[in-house]
């Protein structure tokens, strides 16, 4: 797992208004650098781990802000740099109202396993989570390519039992 430092994270792209990425419009944060490397996979430019360019929590924070709408972490796979992620997360929930999504091919399971990782995971709202699987891909699901993937209540999941949203 590569990290960069607390206070960076290596972005491919923002995209600012998109509705694919979680309800309502949405800021998106694409980050480099993926291990899953899901055959079919839609953004297999986001493997890379020394894609885009480093960006800083305060650069990305001023963007999010400016922008005034919830916020999605995709990429590649944001928990293979959790702590620059943490660091934003934690910004945003401090000093905005703003909900977080993150988009991960790591199960929540294995997530809350590892401290790093968890510490990101809990100040989510919901993510997205398990690899894309090119064999259950299913083009009617809302907000995630393959049905094995789930979309994950992540506050009222921490204590225990997985909390599905139907979305």
């Amino acid at each position: 797992m590569t990290e960069l430092s607390t206070n960076s994270i290596r972005v491919l792209d923002i995209k600012y208004g998109t509705s694919v990425d979680g309800p309502g419009l949405r800021t998106s944060i694409y980050c480099a650098g993926c291990t899953n490397r899901c055959p079919g996979c839609h953004n297999p430019q986001s493997w890379d781990e020394t894609g885009g360019e480093a960006m800083s929590v305060d650069t990305l924070f001023a963007q999010i802000v400016r922008e005034r709408m919830n916020v999605t972490f995709s990429g590649g796979d944001p928990m293979l740099h959790p702590e620059g992620f943490t660091t934003l997360a934690r910004r945003i929930k401090q000093e905005t109202s703003l909900s977080i999504w993150c988009y991960t091919g790591y199960r929540l399971e294995d997530i809350l396993q590892h401290p790093k990782q968890r510490a990101l995971a809990e100040l989510c709202d919901v993510i997205v989570d398990g690899p894309f699987i090119e064999s259950l891909k299913d083009s009617s699901l809302r907000f995630r390519g393959s049905a094995n993937q789930r979309i994950i209540d992540v506050q009222q999941s921490l204590n225990g039992e997985i909390c599905l949203l139907d979305l």
